[in-house]
């Protein structure tokens, strides 16, 4: 089975007085390898890799294989400029990486031919398997079916990782299989959007990559664990509980700042752990954050 399915976990790499917090990082990651989550995904968005040095993501990098014991490890690479990217990807190769998580970073607006000689230069690069991540709301790069289509085929590309699938299973269904006959029968299709992970596993997709999981991995082992088993009604069930969180990401802009007041309320990471200028959660937001978390039971010991 492909490294690049099932369910891969993006824990957040917390601050500590605008220095990496190495023993939560480790502690986090650690905990996700326990939790036996199929993969770890170090610096994405969650893990905040846009915010930190190259000296300190090498180091986030060596952290999270050192502490994942035998769980594969996939690290991103994404940066504004090429040649940082593959600066990145040797690092990440260094460190003892299974794959590599590049989505488009930009300033400038890209075109689809920027964006395919990005993965093409990358995978041309790298001896390291690499997960084309779409993720418009933060990168402002939205891709077409055709641009998967075109990049999943150079060779090295192992895994798409697209944004929420359409809420109607139908439409769902369909919007995945469009996008699997695109594509190479080896390259996975994964979602990403927490609320849409019971959808998109149900719709075909072969990976779920998870926010939540990062943080709270035992609810999201239930989902994956049950879509994978075919027990979809299951999984739907679980997703549909965990219906305050999603909403509170929707609400608060986006899951960052709501799953580190997670981790910072259960003692997972130091407090203010994002990087300024991201100020996270007033109180009153974390005070519902936290009413969440104990309704729902999600607590350190059964998260």
């Amino acid at each position: 089975m492909s490294p690049f399915t099932g369910l891969s976990a993006f824990p957040l790499t917390p601050l500590h007085d605008d220095v990496v917090d190495e023993r939560a990082f480790a502690e986090l990651v650690e905990r996700l390898a326990a939790a036996d989550v199929d993969s770890i995904t170090a610096l994405g968005s969650t893990g905040c890799a846009a915010y930190l040095s190259p000296i300190e993501r090498a180091r986030v990098a060596r952290l999270a294989v050192e502490h994942a014991d035998r769980t594969p490890v996939f690290v991103g690479i994404s940066a504004l400029r090429t040649s940082e990217v593959l600066l990145h990807a040797e690092n990440a190769e260094r460190a003892g990486a299974a794959g590599l998580l590049l989505a488009p970073m930009t300033y400038q607006p890209l075109t689809p031919d920027d964006v395919f000689g990005l993965y093409q230069t990358v995978t041309a690069h790298t001896g390291l398997p690499v997960i084309v991540y779409d993720n418009p709301g933060t990168t402002h790069f939205a891709f077409s079916t055709e641009l998967y289509g075109r990049i999943a085929e150079l060779s090295g590309i192992a895994s798409i990782k697209i944004p929420g699938v359409p809420q109607d299973p139908d439409a769902a269904r369909v919007h995945v299989s469009a996008i699997r006959a695109a594509i190479p029968a080896e390259v996975t299709i994964g979602v990403s959007g927490d609320a849409f992970g019971a959808a998109g596993l149900a719709a075909g997709c072969d990976a779920w990559y998870s926010v939540v999981a990062g943080t709270l991995p035992a609810p999201a082992v239930r989902i994956t664990r049950s879509s994978r088993d075919g027990s979809f009604d299951a999984a739907a069930a679980e997703s549909a509980r965990l219906a305050p969180l999603w909403e509170l990401f929707a609400e608060f802009g986006g899951s960052l700042r709501v799953i580190a007041a997670v981790a910072e309320h259960l003692g997972l990471a130091p407090s203010r752990c994002l990087p300024l200028p991201i100020r996270g959660l007033d109180e009153e937001q974390r005070r519902r954050v936290a009413t969440v978390v104990e309704e729902l039971s999600l607590g350190a010991r059964s998260s």
